[in-house]
């Protein structure tokens, strides 16, 4: 008599955005009850975080995944809700996961093309599904908090650079030297890592003492086609293959803090990848509301099987 397995079936659709992948969880999911998407997340993480790392790290997932799970809202007005999650740990927001996400549920006949809002932890999005199947992120509010923040990087001397948010913290830098292509990925993450040391080391965080977890550097386009070219380091070591649609919204509000940036003019961010996100920003009551437009491709749809005699069944921990 053959003995049946404990598994556990996870439900995902994959998807990348720009070159950078999404991976939206549909069913199998810790139960995180009900109230805001804040407190879920406190929840998933705190109680059930063998399943962020099961579902987004090797041998069914890898690095540079961020993991999406589909909730049901709190808000009424959203059409759902979702807590987006990487390697090593969890994100308040995610630009191309949103667009991920939007794609995802529009090839599953969810969503109509329309505007949509979506929760996330922290704050409602509203999204617009184009006819064309190009997506338009309407992201939280955003901002600069510090200017020119200098701090001294072992190995590399002192740096300047922006703190600011767009759903996730970052320090932002133009002046640094290197060549931004998959050529140098290996020294650019060795020296955004190390600024991201550096600014821990010296006590420089966002507000309330929000640590900056994503480090992006700028310098000029490429390709012809885009205002800017970026790298973004994400709190997991691995890069942005898109031109990261947080990292585009604090970008856009520094610049509009600086004069460079009027509401209603596009800004074409290009990513390591040359792939462009279109940004644009507006003044709402004093706040600035970026908007990231792009377009995400379904790449997979599957069963994760959790083997419960599977030594890796949680994942590999980096």
């Amino acid at each position: 008599m053959q003995i049946a397995k404990r598994v556990q079936r996870v439900e995902v659709v994959d998807s990348h955005t720009a070159g950078e992948p999404t991976r939206l969880v549909l069913s199998g999911g810790p139960d995180l009850g009900n109230g805001p998407l804040a407190d879920r997340l406190e929840r998933f993480r705190t109680s059930h975080d063998y399943f962020r790392s099961a579902v987004v790290n090797e041998p069914r997932g890898s690095e540079v995944l961020v993991g999406a799970l589909l909730c049901e809202p709190a808000d009424p007005s959203c059409d759902a809700g979702v807590i987006f999650f990487n390697n090593v740990g969890y994100l308040g927001m995610c630009g191309h996961g949103t667009i991920g996400v939007v794609v995802s549920l529009a090839y599953l006949g969810k969503l109509q093309p329309g505007t949509h809002r979506i929760e996330t932890p922290v704050g409602v999005v509203s999204t617009r599904l184009h006819d064309s199947g190009k997506v338009t992120v309407e992201n939280v509010p955003s901002y600069r908090s510090q200017k020119c923040v200098a701090v001294n990087v072992p190995g590399y001397g002192r740096v300047s650079g922006d703190v600011a948010w767009g759903g996730n913290w970052f320090y932002l830098m133009e002046d640094h030297g290197l060549h931004l292509d998959l050529r140098h990925v290996s020294e650019l993450t060795d020296f955004a890592w190390a600024v991201k040391s550096a600014l821990a080391a010296y006590g420089v965080t966002g507000e309330n003492g929000s640590e900056i977890d994503h480090i992006e550097l700028f310098a000029p386009p490429q390709n012809g086609h885009s205002d800017s070219r970026n790298f973004v380091l994400c709190p997991g070591k691995a890069y942005d293959r898109s031109p990261c649609g947080t990292g585009t919204s604090a970008k856009m509000a520094c610049m509009y803090a600086e004069g460079q940036l009027a509401p209603g003019q596009i800004w074409r961010q290009e990513g390591i990848l040359d792939t462009i996100f279109e940004g644009s920003i507006q003044i709402e009551n004093g706040l600035i509301l970026p908007s990231i437009t792009s377009t995400a491709y379904v790449t997979a749809e599957s069963s994760l099987i959790l083997d419960a005699d599977d030594p890796f069944r949680l994942g590999i921990v980096p």
